[in-house]
């Protein structure tokens, strides 16, 4: 059931809320774009990358890759830093290689337990280090040889 409307032009927002009180229809309401802003002169063409838009991107470049979209980065074992360092050290000191290679297996092992990042960095330390503990193995038994070939050859001479 409705109701006339009162006297004196009051209207009753019920009956049809897109209609004012004067009883005239509503303007059009903004659509969101600024009518004042320039055409784009991109708009319509492919873009040239898929995934997110950087908006602080300059036009014509592209945006910044970010790392997973979102995804946590694992951090990187710290033992597996240090073994490669002490490692890479090993070809100056030679002492420090054989600890590096045996840090890197310490840090590979903690690297499957708690799923942090450095793996590679573990396996490069493994690999460096034992291969720098052989050379230096290897030079160490020829400079035995040669010095007992030395005492030999001296107390043969004498």
């Amino acid at each position: 059931m409705t109701y006339p409307p009162p006297p004196g032009g009051w209207h009753d927002p019920s009956a049809d809320p897109t209609l004012p009180v004067s009883g005239q229809p509503i303007p059009a309401q903004p659509t969101g774009k600024d009518p004042y802003a320039p055409a784009d002169p991109y708009a319509g063409a492919v873009p040239a990358q898929a995934g997110p838009v950087d908006p602080y991107a300059m036009a014509g470049y592209p945006g910044a890759a970010y790392p997973g979209y979102g995804q946590p980065v694992a951090k990187t074992n710290s033992m597996a830093i240090a073994a490669l360092v002490l490692s890479l050290v090993g070809f100056a000191s030679c002492i420090t290689a054989p600890v590096g290679a045996i840090l890197g297996h310490v840090a590979m092992k903690q690297i499957r337990q708690t799923g942090e990042g450095g793996e590679g960095m573990a396996k490069a330390a493994i690999i460096v280090g034992w291969i720098l503990t052989g050379l230096l193995l290897l030079l160490l038994a020829f400079y035995i040889v040669v010095i007992v070939l030395a005492v030999m050859d001296a107390s043969s001479t004498s």
